[in-house]
C-alpha cells in the first residue's frame, strides 16, 4: 500500500490539463473499513493536500455522524476521489473529475484494502462511474438499499449543492440516520 500511495503521489498522467498543477489527494490502509469515493479536490484541499478540508467536509463528517480523528483516521476510511486533483474552474462551479485516475488506480487501490465493508459514492460522477445503470442521483439516493451492502450513494454535500437537500428533505430526515447507523457499526462506534 506504501509504493502505490508514492507511486500515486508522483502520478503526472493529466498534467497538461491541470490549472494549478499536480497535487494528488487521496488516503488508504490496508485496514480500511470504509472508502469514500467523492468528486476531486477543490482549491482549499489542493494547497492543504488534506481530504475534505472544507465546507463540503465538514457536512460530509455531519452526515456520516463521525469527529475529524474518526474521519481522518484510516484504518477507518481510505478517502479516493473519482479525480485526485484540482481540475479547474468551469462556468459554476468546478469543472468534473478528471477521467484518467479512476481507471488508473481505483482498482489498484481496492485490491490492496480487504478489509472493506461499505463503499459511499458521494455524487453523480462516483455513482456514474461505478454503479453504472440509468438511474438519477436522486432515484439512486432514494434507493440506496438496492445497493447495499457494498455500496451507499447520497448527494455531494458541497454548499453549492444545498438546493438538492432544500427539494429533498427526505435525504437527511431519512436516509442520514440510516447512514449513521451504517458506519457506526462498521467503526464499532
Amino acid at each position: 500500500m506504501n509504493e502505490l500511495l508514492h507511486n500515486i503521489s508522483q502520478c503526472n498522467i493529466c498534467k497538461e490539463h491541470l490549472p494549478l498543477g499536480p497535487r494528488p489527494v487521496v488516503t488508504a490502509h490496508q485496514h480500511s473499513k470504509i472508502v469514500i469515493i467523492g468528486q476531486a479536490p477543490g482549491t482549499k484541499v489542493h494547497a492543504s493536500g488534506v481530504p475534505w478540508d472544507d465546507q463540503s467536509g465538514k457536512k460530509l463528517r455531519e452526515w456520516l455522524n463521525v469527529t475529524d480523528e474518526q474521519f481522518y483516521n484510516t484504518e477507518n476510511f481510505a478517502i479516493i476521489p473519482m479525480g485526485f486533483c484540482y481540475p479547474g474552474k468551469g462556468k459554476t462551479g468546478d469543472l468534473p473529475p478528471r477521467k484518467e485516475c479512476a481507471p488508473e488506480w481505483h482498482e489498484l487501490l481496492m485490491a490492496e484494502m480487504p478489509r472493506v465493508e461499505l463503499i459511499i459514492l458521494v455524487g453523480a460522477y462516483a455513482q456514474n462511474y461505478y454503479l453504472n445503470d440509468k438511474k438519477t442521483l436522486t432515484e439512486r439516493v432514494g434507493d440506496y438499499k438496492t445497493y447495499l451492502p457494498k455500496y451507499f450513494p447520497i448527494p455531494h454535500p458541497s454548499p453549492t449543492n444545498r438546493f438538492w437537500r432544500a427539494k429533498n428533505p427526505w435525504f437527511e430526515e431519512l436516509i442520514v440516520p440510516e447512514l449513521n447507523n451504517k458506519v457506526r457499526s462498521i467503526l464499532n462506534l
